[in-house]
C-alpha cells in the first residue's frame, strides 16, 4: 500500500516544483514530456535487462555493507531497493545506480554501536534533509571546481578499491573457484563479440550457476553472505525521542554521511556523463539523493548514495535511462522476497567476475601513458588523489586532497603571470610603475618587493590598468606601497583601476582614508 502512495507523493512533488519554475519563467527538464519519454522509454529492453544484472550484483554488496555498518542484512537490502526506486524518479542522472554503499556504511558504525538501529534510521532521515537543502542551495554546481585530474584519480582509486574488495573471494577458496572465475571472464569479454541480445554479465551469472549446481561444486554462494529478507518493507517512524539530545547525537554523523554521499554521487554522475556523452542536473541529483535517503529511513533502511561500480555495470550492460534504475530496485526486492532460495545459489565467482570486469573497465589506462605528457602538477594531483583514497578507503578525503592541491598549483601558476615595469621622467623626479597580471595572496609579496623605495621621488604613479586586485592581501600590499612612498615625501597616484578592483579598494584600503597612514604604521609597516 505504501509504494503507490510514495509514487504519488513523488509525482506530486515533481509537478509542484515544475509548476513553480514555469511560473518564474525557468525551464525544468523533467517538465518536458519529450524529455520524460527519452529518459524512460528510449531503451526499454536494454534498461530492463541491465536492471536485472545490476540487481543480482547488488545483493551481495548490500549484505556486505550491512555487515560493515553492524546491522542486519535486510537493512542494506531494503535501503538499496528504496534508494534505487526513488532516485529513478527524483535523481538528476538517468542510468545511474544509487543504493547502500561502503562509503556511507563506514560512517554509521559509531551510531549503531552506541545507540542502536533506531538512531541509525533517524540519522538516515536527517541525511536526506541535509541533502535536499544542499540541492536547493545549488551546491551541486560546485562540481565545476573539481579538476579533470581529481576526477581521473577518483576513478582510478575506485577501480583499485573495487578489485581489492574481491580479494577475500579469491583467497583461501576451493580451487574450482578460479576455473569458474576464468570462465565467467571469458563469457563477459567474448560474448559481446558474438551477440548483444543478452548482456554478457547476465549470461555469466546464469551459466556459472547452472554449472555449479549441475556439477554440485562446493563453492561460496550468495546465501553464504547472509540471510535474504522474505517479506516486503513496511513504513515505520524511527523510535527515538524527538528532542535536542537526539539531534546532538545524530546531526554530526548525518552531516558527514550527507557530504560524503553527495560527493560520491556527483562524482559518479560526472563519470556517467562521460561514459554516455550526455549531461546531468547536479542540483537535482542532490535533491534526488536527499529524497531517497529521507524516505529510506522510514522503511528500515540505511543511508546510501550513487555507486560507480554498479553504474558502470548498468552502462556496460546496455542501461541508459531511468527505467534501468527503477528495474534494478524492483528486481532486487523481487529476487530477495520471491526468489530468495534460488538467488542464494548464485556462485560468488560469477559476481566477482563481473566486479573485476567493472574494475578493469573503470580504470583509466590512458592516464598512465599521460603521466609523461601532462603537466607535472596535473600528474601529482591525480596520483595524490589515488594514493589518499586507496590508503584511507575514504573517497571524500581523496577528493579533498586533490582539490586542495589543484587550488595550490593553480594559484602558483597564476602568481607567475605577473610583471612590473617602470618609466622615469627625464629629470628623475617622477616615476610611473606599470603593473600587469593578477595581484592576490600568492603574488602580493612579489608585487611589494618590485618597488624601489630608496629612490628619492616627488611623485609616483601606479598604473593598474593591466592588473586586477583580488583580495585583502593584495589591498594590504598596495596600502604598504603607498604608505612607504608617502612617508618619504612622494605624492602617490593610483590610476587605471577596473570596476571590481576599485570596489574592493574603496571598501578595504586604508591609504586614502583619514588616519589611514597612522593605522598602517601602527600595524607594523616599515
Amino acid at each position: 500500500m505504501w509504494l503507490p502512495r510514495l509514487s504519488g507523493l513523488i509525482l506530486c512533488y515533481r509537478y509542484t516544483i515544475a509548476r513553480r519554475y514555469v511560473q518564474k519563467g525557468f525551464y525544468l527538464s523533467y517538465f518536458s514530456l519529450a524529455q520524460a519519454k527519452n529518459d524512460w522509454f528510449a531503451n526499454v529492453r536494454g534498461d530492463i535487462l541491465a536492471g536485472l544484472v545490476v540487481a543480482l550484483a547488488l545483493i551481495p554488496e548490500a549484505i556486505a555493507f550491512s555487515i560493515i555498518a553492524g546491522v542486519d542484512p535486510k537493512v542494506g537490502l531494503y535501503a538499496s531497493f528504496s534508494i534505487a526506486v526513488i532516485s529513478a524518479f527524483s535523481g538528476g542522472r538517468p542510468g545511474m545506480i544509487s543504493a547502500a554503499t561502503a562509503a556511507t556504511a563506514v560512517l554509521m558504525v559509531t551510531v549503531v554501536k552506541n545507540h542502536g538501529l533506531q538512531y541509525l534510521l533517524a540519522t538516515t532521515v536527517l541525511v536526506g534533509v541535509f541533502q535536499i537543502i544542499a540541492g536547493f542551495l545549488h551546491l551541486g554546481s560546485l562540481m565545476r571546481f573539481i579538476s579533470k585530474s581529481v576526477l581521473t584519480g577518483f576513478v582510478n582509486a575506485l577501480a583499485i578499491l573495487i578489485f581489492v574488495a574481491q580479494l577475500p573471494e579469491l583467497i583461501g577458496v576451493p580451487s574450482p573457484t578460479y576455473g569458474m572465475l576464468l570462465l565467467g571472464l571469458l563469457i563477459i569479454y567474448i560474448l559481446p563479440r558474438i551477440t548483444n541480445i543478452i548482456p554478457s554479465p547476465l549470461v555469466c551469472i546464469l551459466v556459472l550457476t547452472f554449472i555449479v549446481q549441475g556439477l554440485d561444486l562446493e563453492l561460496r554462494m550468495v546465501g553464504d553472505m547472509g540471510t535474504l529478507p522474505d517479506r516486503l518493507p513496511v513504513f515505520l517512524i524511527p523510535d527515538v525521542p524527538l528532542n535536542l539530545e537526539t539531534l546532538k547525537i545524530i546531526a554530526p554523523t548525518s552531516l558527514a554521511i550527507a557530504v560524503v554521499g553527495l560527493l560520491e554521487s556527483l562524482m559518479t554522475a560526472s563519470i556517467v556523463d562521460e561514459l554516455t556523452d550526455t549531461p546531468s542536473d547536479k542540483n537535482r541529483e542532490c535533491v534526488g539523493q536527499g529524497m531517497s535517503n529521507f524516505v529510506t529511513g522510514f522503511i528500515g533502511g540505511m543511508a546510501g548514495c550513487a555507486m560507480i561500480g554498479q553504474s558502470v555495470i548498468n552502462i556496460k550492460s546496455g542501461g541508459r535511462g531511468r527505467l534501468s534504475t527503477l528495474c534494478a530496485g524492483i528486481f532486487l526486492l523481487a529476487l530477495c522476497v520471491g526468489l530468495g532460495p534460488w538467488v542464494e545459489q548464485i556462485p560468488m565467482a560469477a559476481l566477482v567476475a563481473i566486479m573485476i570486469m567493472v574494475s578493469i573497465g573503470t580504470f583509466s589506462w590512458q592516464s598512465l601513458a599521460d603521466l609523461r605528457k601532462h603537466p607535472r602538477s596535473s600528474s601529482v594531483v591525480m596520483l595524490a588523489t589515488v594514493m589518499t583514497v586507496v590508503t584511507t578507503h575514504n573517497l571524500a578525503f581523496g577528493v579533498m586532497v586533490g582539490v586542495l592541491l589543484s587550488g595550490i598549483f593553480f594559484a602558483g601558476k597564476i602568481a607567475q603571470i605577473f610583471r612590473l615595469t617602470s618609466i622615469v621622467s627625464p629629470d628623475g623626479r617622477f616615476r610611473t610603475y606599470v603593473v600587469e597580471g593578477q595581484v592576490f595572496f600568492a603574488s602580493a609579496d612579489k608585487f611589494l618587493n618590485s618597488f624601489d623605495f630608496k629612490e628619492a621621488l616627488e611623485k609616483v604613479t601606479i598604473d593598474l590598468s593591466k592588473a586586477h586586485i583580488w583580495d585583502i592581501s593584495s589591498v594590504s600590499a598596495l596600502d604598504t606601497v603607498v604608505m612607504k612612498f608617502r612617508r618619504d615625501g612622494a605624492d602617490v597616484e593610483i590610476i587605471g583601476l577596473n570596476e571590481a578592483s576599485e570596489t574592493i579598494l574603496d571598501e578595504l584600503a586604508l591609504h586614502d582614508k583619514p588616519g589611514g597612514i597612522q593605522k598602517l604604521m601602527s600595524n607594523g609597516g616599515n
